[in-house]
């Protein structure tokens, strides 16, 4: 198995079933959990030196972040119900829990805090604001959680997409893998895979300029692929959409890609 990949496992006693640190990665920035919970269930935690970033992937929840309360979040059962989910953002030196309303997919993205804290907050997405990209059969559906542009984080970038059967996402390959601004950003990131109807498949390539770094790799549902530089394209295959939630940091808290050259063309 690739080590870029990391399979869901069983839940534990918390409901966990993805568990990624800058430890475990080999990085210096990204955390990653999923948490699925079951009605009534809660977690509890306490942030130290990060921020944190919680999406409900599907599912509906009650959450406190410090002295904040926020009631009966959620928007959807699933994340291709075509509505954009809603998030909380949660400084440092604070703490949250959540306890689900209903069965609960939860994504928990971290990343270092730099600053003075931001406050605790709901993010709801307006769905006309979700954002159209490419073209023909490189279409995708982006929904900006906490993009660059909101100035409410230190370092996390949160992402989700939805990828149409047949269709390529995070195309033309592109990367962000140097601290060269203005040209380009350096940001780990990481991609939370899921599929309509689940028993599917997609493919997910990671690959440098050297090749030091070359895998192409089968993602199943509830996959995540950890990206911690080079190109990095999807391709979702005919009947099976591709839903993924993307977290990302870095020593820059900007998004500035570069294209492979050798695929460029394809959007001039």
């Amino acid at each position: 198995m690739s080590r870029l990949l990391v399979r869901s496992s069983e839940p534990d006693s918390d409901g966990r079933v993805i568990h990624i640190t800058p430890e475990s990665a080999g990085w210096g920035y990204v955390g990653f959990e999923v948490f699925k919970l079951k009605e009534g269930q809660s977690i509890a935690r306490k942030t130290g030196d990060r921020e944190y970033c919680l999406v409900l992937v599907s599912g509906f929840a009650d959450i406190t972040a410090g002295s904040e309360a926020f009631a009966d979040l959620g928007t959807r059962a699933s994340p291709f119900d075509g509505k954009p989910a809603d998030a909380v953002y949660v400084p440092a030196g604070s703490d949250f829990s959540v306890t689900a309303r209903t069965d609960l997919e939860l994504g928990v993205g971290s990343g270092p805090a730099r600053r003075a804290s931001h406050p605790a907050r709901v993010i709801r997405i307006d769905p006309t604001t979700v954002e159209v990209r490419g073209k023909g059969t490189s279409s995708r559906y982006i929904t900006n959680i906490l993009p660059d542009s909101d100035p409410g984080a230190d370092s996390l970038l949160v992402v989700e997409v939805i990828t149409p059967a047949g269709h390529w996402s995070s195309y033309p390959p592109h990367k962000h893998d140097r601290d060269a601004l203005p040209a380009e950003s350096a940001l780990e990131e990481t991609y939370y895979h899921r599929l309509n109807p689940p028993q599917g498949f997609a493919f997910q390539r990671v690959y440098t300029d050297d090749r030091s770094i070359d895998e192409t790799i089968s993602v199943q549902d509830g996959d995540v692929v950890m990206v911690p530089k080079g190109y990095h394209p999807v391709g979702a295959p005919h009947g099976y959409d591709l839903y993924y939630l993307n977290v990302m940091a870095g020593p820059t808290r900007k998004w500035v890609f570069k294209n492979d050259p050798d695929h460029d063309w394809i959007v001039a």
